[in-house]
């Protein structure tokens, strides 16, 4: 996703940090909140967590799948292969 240097605020600039890939990766999984400091000095906080029945692919998988249609089809044609489909498959 690309935008424009514009979209950018002055407060948003990440010069001089060093982003760490996957550090909070179980925390978003597990569910996590957002604190938005407001101006005003109040703070609201936002709570999310994932809906049942969503699941989460790590960037390899991404790849080949670009929407959950095709994850879906993907997985139906694996459930075919399993002798025993009364039984869940467990990661």
């Amino acid at each position: 996703m690309q935008t424009d240097k514009d979209d950018m605020q002055e407060e948003y600039d990440f010069s001089n940090q060093q982003g760490e890939r996957g550090k909070y990766y179980k925390a978003y999984r597990q569910g996590h909140q957002v604190r938005i400091h407001k101006e005003d000095g109040t703070t609201e906080v936002h709570y999310f967590t994932l809906e049942e029945g969503a699941v989460m692919l790590e960037s390899d998988v991404q790849k080949y799948f670009s929407n959950s249609e095709a994850v879906n089809r993907a997985l139906r044609g694996l459930i075919e292969l399993v002798p025993n489909r009364t039984h869940s498959i467990k990661g």
